[in-house]
């Protein structure tokens, strides 16, 4: 599948055709040829999916919906989903001495080495647990250092072999060792016993196995599990995490006699009468960010225990004994994190498997769910509390959503982006569609901010004036005032003007948002010029594909991502106030970083990836996108619930935010206009965002927090 980044080439325009009218020819002689974009999908499912990240108004998502063939993908990737049981050729012992595998050995193999010893010394003293204690002795030394050594079953042949000349090297005649690598094969057919040989007694009814059970096994179990778990939690040490998984389940379960521990030089003994286990190279790879678990990111994977433990904690301890609120609101913000992501791939696979109607009322459904759900919880817990801090809070939030979005999403692209590819190019004609949109979004919802202060009156607190009287007395001369707003709460100027234009402007965002939808995806639709062509074969149907998640699955999650995203947010507009009572840093900073980011981290995400595939424009319709749903969207069905539900919510923002939105999309605008991108523009972004967190950062907090 290939992605072609969208652009426009220009050409000169031949004299002879100099004749002709067309709407394409510019003044100057040259004539705009849109490039087409060609997607390449490996079936329908995947090729909707792909289509819908085009169209205005829709989430775009950068993984796969569908199952991907196995054997299409590759050997990097491939190389994450072994079983570690293929050994390779030799590649020398200095192969093998990476910093992963030091690290591993600081990390987990010295300990677990030394459980393995003492296992070992208890299944000596018992007598009848002799062989398992060789067995762990020999293990002991393996984990220590597992790298370029294999764990095998010994066949039937080899096996009696050893068993009536322990002392003997026991080499297959004929077999010869020139494949370059011993591949797993199915157990062979048991061989005839010797005569006069030893009886094999079948494991489970040996009295040596349930001691084993009972004294050797279950402290290897903590330790493997505890391995297991942490270098799963790692994500770049899942190798590890296979190699605990399969000891404990696979070899720890066998017969002794059946195990050998041979280094590579070894194996050649053992012939073809044994069969690899367990064989691992390196203890870090670094492309396992890549690995998915039922087309769920191992990072989404991780972070969804965070989800119970935010819920557990959050609503068991209410007197903070195990927990204080600062850790209470840290889980629960993070556990925003996956639920977000699962509520991207929700949306996602349900528009990919339906049509354009189904897939856009999803999107403007769950599209801000993520926020909105917080935004709500806020004003309500806020009004309930008659604690004004938490609507300023969302306030910022939303600002902060929009800068993030406007500047530092496209910024941190074109960076990435930038260095891998050097220069990118976008279309500039849907570009432009997105930015004259944010004109509009942001004109409307700082219009009624506009004109409260036109028409307003500025009410100071705490006036003094050098002689030390106050405003209250008769004092005379000049005054110094502190934490002067403009006072909406005028029941005349409110009433009649400032609402009525809060609910004027959340009628027409709303209608532009339509019209946007209407124009690039009906009557303009050629600008995107999307084209899906075929992949590695035909394009298969529909019902060819696998997708990871059918339709009522993924309405399911979506239902129950919400509900979990619901009580993650009670829990951290609950115990928010602490972190919003720090001294030393301003309430506005925090409503604008991490209220306002967080839910964004898996857009973050895409857009990355998207720009690491040359495909910029994606990358910009990302934060464009959630920016114009903030402005059209959001902020009118908060308007709308505090109609219907009066929580005190008013759509009059501060002088700060403001003029930060302005600011933010006249740059964003400018950057924009040559349709080309590099590092330094997006280094141009970032900075302009980061010198507007400084100036939420040293900004005194709202009035009355």
């Amino acid at each position: 599948m290939s992605l072609p980044s969208d652009s426009s080439s220009r050409r000169r325009r031949p004299p002879a055709e100099s004749q002709g009218q067309s709407h394409h020819v510019c003044d100057d002689g040259w004539e705009e040829i849109p490039s087409k974009t060609t997607i390449r999908a490996e079936n329908e499912v995947e090729a909707n999916k792909l289509v819908n990240n085009y169209r205005f108004g829709f989430r775009k998502w950068k993984s796969h919906v569908t199952e991907r063939p196995f054997e299409d993908r590759s050997d990097v990737v491939k190389e994450l989903y072994s079983e570690l049981n293929v050994v390779k050729p030799h590649t020398g012992a200095g192969g093998l001495i990476t910093c992963g595998n030091i690290v591993y050995v600081f990390l987990f193999g010295w300990w677990v080495s030394l459980v393995y010893l003492l296992v070992s010394i208890l299944m000596f003293l018992t007598v009848i647990g002799f062989p398992y204690g060789k067995l762990c002795w020999r293990l002991s030394w393996y984990f220590l250092w597992p790298f370029g050594k294999s764990i095998q079953e010994i066949e039937n042949t080899t096996r009696r072999c050893c068993e009536r000349f322990p002392d003997c090297e026991c080499i297959i005649e004929g077999v010869e060792d020139a494949s370059p690598m011993l591949l797993p094969s199915p157990t062979e057919a048991a061989a005839p016993e010797t005569p006069g040989g030893p009886p094999h007694t079948p494991y489970w009814h040996r009295f040596a196995t349930y001691v084993w059970l009972l004294l050797g096994y279950p402290p290897l179990v903590v330790v493997h599990s505890l391995v297991c778990f942490l270098s799963w939690i790692l994500v770049f040490t899942i190798p590890v995490a296979k190699m605990n998984a399969r000891t404990l389940g696979t070899i720890l379960l066998m017969a002794p006699e059946d195990i050998s521990v041979s280094t590579f030089s070894q194996r050649s003994y053992l012939g073809g009468e044994t069969r690899a286990l367990l064989c691992c190279y390196h203890a870090v790879n670094w492309y396992y960010y890549k690995y998915t678990v039922d087309g769920i990111n191992v990072f989404a994977v991780n972070l969804l225990p965070l989800v119970i433990v935010a819920i557990v904690i959050g609503y068991i301890d209410k007197e903070n004994q195990y927990a204080s609120s600062d850790v209470k609101f840290t889980i629960a913000v993070s556990s925003i994190i996956p639920l977000s992501y699962y509520i991207g791939m929700g949306i996602a696979s349900i528009s990919a498997q339906s049509n354009f109607a189904v897939g856009a009322v999803v999107n403007a459904t769950f599209g801000s769910i993520t926020e909105l759900t917080f935004y709500i919880t806020a004003l309500v817990r806020g009004h309930q509390a008659s604690n004004p801090c938490l609507q300023e809070i969302v306030k910022a939030a939303l600002t902060g959503t929009l800068l993030g979005c406007i500047l530092f999403i496209p910024g941190i692209c074109m960076i990435i982006g930038g260095l891998r590819h050097s220069e990118q190019r976008f279309n500039s004609r849907s570009t432009a569609v997105s930015s004259a949109l944010l004109f509009v979004s942001v004109g409307g919802v700082f219009a009624p901010t506009l004109f409260s202060k036109a028409y307003g009156n500025l009410v100071c607190d705490s006036c003094t004036n050098p002689t030390g009287g106050t405003s209250v007395g008769n004092s005379s001369g000049p005054f110094v005032c502190h934490n002067c707003h403009y006072d909406v709460n005028n029941s005349t100027l409110f009433h009649n003007h400032v609402e009525p234009l809060v609910y004027t402007v959340s009628v027409l965002l709303p209608a532009a948002y339509i019209i946007g939808l209407i124009f690039t995806l009906k009557t303009h639709c050629h600008i995107y010029d999307i084209h899906v062509g075929e992949g590695q074969g035909q394009v298969t149907g529909h019902h060819g594909a696998v997708v990871h998640w059918s339709r009522w699955r993924s309405l399911l999650i979506l239902i129950m991502a919400t509900v979990l995203m619901s009580a993650c947010a009670d829990l951290a507009t609950e115990h928010i106030q602490p972190i919003l009572s720090q001294p030393n840093i301003s309430q506005y900073f925090i409503g604008v970083t991490i209220v306002a980011m967080v839910p964004e981290i898996p857009e973050i995400v895409n857009g990355i990836q998207f720009a690491l595939q040359n495909n910029i424009s994606l990358s910009l319709e990302v934060g464009s996108c959630i920016a114009v749903q903030v402005c059209m969207l959001q902020i009118p069905v908060l308007v709308l619930f505090n109609a219907f539900y009066d929580v005190g919510f008013v759509l009059v923002f501060s002088d700060l935010h403001l003029w930060a939105s302005i600011f933010s999309v006249i740059v964003v605008n400018y950057i924009f206009m040559d349709g080309k991108s590099d590092y330094f523009q997006g280094t141009a972004l970032v900075v302009v965002y980061l010198i507007l967190l400084a100036l939420y950062f040293f900004a005194p907090s709202p009035v009355g927090c």
